[in-house]
């Protein structure tokens, strides 16, 4: 049987959503910016920003979700933190060399 929601799970839900959104407002802002002034960067910075937020923290709730309902294994927990981190790294990755990568 499923357990009631804590008021603390709601409000962590939420803001995980509302980053979420904030991310892919962001990304889409910098997907507009080079679509205007066609600088690379700016494409390297809005996968960043959309891997580092949207895909994360679906992926997570998701993951979340799935562990509160008991459907993954704990093996298949490890490969699927693994899976959100590395999306983490690589939206950070992406945002790095956007900042430093040379016209």
């Amino acid at each position: 049987m499923l357990e009631a929601i804590r008021p603390i799970e709601l409000v962590v839900g939420l803001l995980a959503a509302g980053a979420t959104l904030v991310g892919l407002y962001i990304g889409y802002q910098a997907f507009r910016a080079w679509g205007r002034h066609r600088d690379p960067s700016m494409r390297f910075l809005a996968l960043g920003l959309i891997l580092l937020t949207v895909v994360t923290y679906s992926t997570s709730f998701v993951g979340t979700v799935l562990i509160h309902l008991r459907l993954l294994s704990l093996p298949q927990q490890d490969w699927f933190w693994l899976a959100v981190h590395a999306s983490q790294f690589a939206g950070l990755v992406l945002i790095a060399y956007a900042l430093h990568r040379r016209p």
